[in-house]
């Protein structure tokens, strides 16, 4: 399986889990949509901050 999944990132650095199992990423110029392999979405205000591709992990950086 190729999903990752999503952290917050807070101003210390710690990571928060958004959502497991995250199928797509798409940005647009408000924000993030994040949406799982079971459908779930979420829409957070942010940038991508950093991608582990190895570890299946996407940061996201809030505005």
């Amino acid at each position: 399986m190729c999903e990752a999944n999503a952290y917050l990132m807070n101003e210390e650095g710690s990571e928060t889990l958004l959502m497991e199992a995250v199928d797509k990423v798409e940005p647009d110029e408000d924000g993030i949509r994040l949406v799982s392999i079971f459908g779930e979405q979420k829409f957070i205000k942010g940038r991508i901050q950093a991608l582990s591709l190895v570890d299946h992990k996407v940061f996201i950086k809030a505005d």
